[in-house]
């Protein structure tokens, strides 16, 4: 019998990879020169795909 697992570390994992992703996208859309880089937009941008996985994925 297959178990959910925790959702702790389902949370964590969900954060980490939201992160580096958003970091990605943030960092590329400063080099087109559409976004100016910040560390504050990343985490914006990390809250919000994060939040929208859970919601699609995990709920």
């Amino acid at each position: 019998m297959a178990t959910d697992g925790d959702i702790r570390v389902l949370i964590a994992i969900d954060l980490v990879l939201s992160a580096v992703f958003s970091t990605l996208v943030v960092r590329g859309l400063s080099l087109v020169g559409s976004l100016a880089f910040s560390w504050l937009t990343v985490g914006f941008a990390t809250l919000l795909l994060a939040l929208v996985t859970y919601l699609a994925v995990l709920r």
